[in-house]
């Protein structure tokens, strides 16, 4: 590059990982390419594994391999530090050390930044530095980027968005081939979208810890998983998809982060969204995160949510930026993250689907009808079908409140003609 000073950026990685991989042959790759149009030459110079002798075919650009993390993050040899460990601990140690030892961090640990968030985010900004975290939430998709940078002087009024690639995988399957969610997650097991154990992506935790990141980002709100109630897909059943499709709706897992006058709610639970909605259309592993602004309307990112190079493009991103500020002495912070009211779950109003077993004699349904009515609950449509002995009711309610929903949930539990009640999800978009 004419006319401008090479910088020569030294990172070092930690952790070696289907993203660690990506992301240092990438690096390896674009060399030139970043040289040539940002005068930064970057290298990795260290590669800190748990186990060296597990790399030791770890040849691309010739990085040293180490067993001492801690050595890696406090080096004078080092400018730049990307985290791809994963995990609180000892992630969180590292990255803190790193920070102490002034060196910009990119991390993709979406769970170290939803349970230790505004700590690390403090101490990055008392001491003037980076910690960027594009990759923790969407992939590839490059939502923080956005919501820190292009819209920082919008008003947002709520993100919603499919951000976990394994839950989408999955309902895409029982959606489109009448798989149980049981096939459908073993298929997504077999083809490694969805770990041996699933329980974070399927049980909704995974989605949560974005959703806390995204409200953190969105609404410079001081928050993290705890201000996060969230509901996870296991308890769907082909039986709920069908009655989705006929009703013309899908059902997606969704992540919601909304901003209201007093407060902020950031919830994770499996929603009915109409066929036109554009979430409804993101299927196989896709993520996708729809903005919706005072000023600038409604957006959608659409993209990659997972995999190494995916993932790796988005923490080459923000080593870029990293190495640029750092050239500059100057860091993208988040500035000071506000105290915020946290909304009870409770008091949120939506429609809902519930289905109940019952007992198939007279009286039923207008017992049903009244528990609903006593407790505020309006019922919108009503289906019944018949099983010998027993009889299935699906009800769509119109929008009620939360607690309200659950008091009448309460109630028909101890009516002796409710056999089973089944899945309860939400229904949006209306």
């Amino acid at each position: 590059m004419e006319n401008k000073e090479v910088t020569s950026i030294r990172i070092g990685v930690l952790g070696y990982g289907n993203v660690g991989k990506a992301l240092v042959n990438l690096i390896t790759d674009q060399r030139e390419p970043i040289l040539s149009r940002t005068a930064l030459d970057l290298s990795v110079d260290v590669v800190a594994v748990r186990d060296p002798k597990k790399h030791s075919d770890l040849e691309v650009a010739s990085p040293q391999i180490t067993g001492n993390a801690y050595d890696v993050v406090v080096s004078d040899n080092i400018d730049v530090i990307v985290e791809v460990i994963g995990g609180v601990e000892p992630a969180k140690d590292l990255v803190q050390a790193a920070l102490n030892a002034g060196k910009p961090v990119i991390t993709a640990n979406k769970e170290l930044l939803a349970k230790h968030g505004p700590e690390l985010f403090r101490i990055a900004d008392d001491r003037g530095l980076d910690l960027l975290f594009e990759a923790a939430v969407a992939g590839g998709v490059p939502l923080m980027r956005v919501l820190r940078e292009s819209l920082k002087g919008e008003p947002i009024q709520r993100v919603m968005g499919i951000v976990n690639g394994t839950t989408n995988y999955i309902l895409s399957k029982m959606s489109e081939t009448g798989m149980s969610y049981e096939d459908a997650l073993a298929e997504a097991q077999a083809k490694g979208y969805a770990e041996s154990d699933p329980s974070a992506d399927v049980d909704g935790q995974d989605a949560a810890s974005k959703a806390a990141i995204i409200a953190m980002v969105a609404f410079g709100a001081q928050l993290g998983l705890s201000d996060v109630s969230y509901e996870g897909i296991t308890e769907i059943t082909a039986g709920d998809i069908l009655f989705a499709k006929r009703f013309g709706h899908t059902i997606k897992l969704l992540a919601i982060a909304e901003q209201s006058p007093n407060a902020i709610g950031v919830r994770v639970h499996p929603a009915m969204l109409p066929n036109y909605h554009p979430l409804a259309s993101v299927r196989d592993s896709f993520n996708a995160v729809f903005v919706e602004g005072e000023a600038v309307g409604d957006l959608m990112l659409y993209g990659r949510g997972a995999g190494g190079d995916p993932t790796a493009s988005a923490v080459l991103g923000d080593v870029i930026a990293a190495a640029n500020n750092l050239t500059q002495n100057t860091n993208n912070g988040l500035g000071n993250l506000r105290t915020t009211a946290i909304q009870a779950t409770e008091e949120l109003e939506s429609a809902y689907y519930i289905n109940l077993e019952v007992a198939d004699e007279p009286g039923v349904l207008a017992a049903v009808a009244a528990v609903f009515g006593k407790h505020g609950v309006s019922i919108r449509s009503m289906e019944q079908e018949g099983l010998g002995e027993e009889a299935r009711i699906v009800f769509i309610t119109h929008s009620s409140k939360e607690r309200n929903v659950h008091s009448t949930l309460d109630e028909l539990r101890k009516l002796t003609c409710v056999i089973q009640i089944g899945t309860k999800i939400r229904v949006m978009g209306h």
